[in-house]
């Protein structure tokens, strides 16, 4: 993990396109970065049911769907709408310019 504190660039505006979700990572740390109808969003890319690449999954709305299984989680708040109590962690992103950032460090 990194020392620094802020944000740092993960990806380009028109890289991840509306409606889409992508991985990426941050210091070792891989995250889903989605592109909630304009508004970007981030959460722990690995799916707590089996593991599975959250940022090669589904969006519809704000809901990501695990590509092995199926699980589903609100990307606003990490909550799984079948049960809340089971959940990824979320990340703060911001859009400056046309970069995407998250902010560091991570504390998933």
């Amino acid at each position: 993990m990194n020392s620094y504190a802020g944000y740092v660039t993960v990806a380009q505006v028109d890289e991840v396109p509306p409606g889409t979700c992508r991985t990426v990572e941050v210091d070792g740390i891989f995250l889903a970065l989605c592109n909630v109808d304009g508004t970007f969003r981030a959460v722990d890319n690995t799916c707590p049911h089996a593991g599975g690449p959250l940022g090669e999954g589904y969006l519809d709305g704000d809901l990501i769907e695990c590509p092995w299984h199926g699980w589903r989680f609100n990307v606003q708040t990490g909550e799984r709408p079948e049960n809340p109590e089971i959940r990824v962690p979320c990340v703060e992103v911001r859009v400056e310019g046309t970069n995407v950032q998250v902010k560091v460090p991570l504390t998933l």
